[in-house]
């Protein structure tokens, strides 16, 4: 596996190579989509890109956690999470190590 990770540097540069705006400009659309999505998800909806993935907020009820060391058992508050569902190409495109 590839110890490389994907940054917003990474996704501006694809940005240059394939597009040709200049890197500030490439820069600035990479974060104008990230805070779109951001924006989207905190005000609850769902983010969904074709071919990719479904983002979306889920609330968690609150509930009675165990410390599994002791086994004492621990309120955990009601709380939102952020979910990721990613869609079958993707699913298939990373199960066959990006081959197609």
């Amino acid at each position: 596996m590839s110890e490389h990770t994907l940054t917003r540097m990474d996704l501006s540069d694809a940005i240059v190579r394939s597009v040709g705006l200049s890197r500030n400009e490439s820069a600035d659309m990479v974060e104008s989509v990230l805070d779109y999505m951001s924006d989207a998800l905190v005000d609850g909806d769902q983010v969904k890109i074709s071919s990719f993935g479904t983002f979306s907020i889920r609330d968690k009820a609150a509930r009675v956690g165990r410390n599994p060391k002791t086994g004492e058992e621990v309120p955990i508050s009601p709380r939102r999470v952020l979910t990721f569902r990613p869609s079958h190409l993707l699913k298939d495109r990373v199960a066959s190590g990006n081959k197609s």
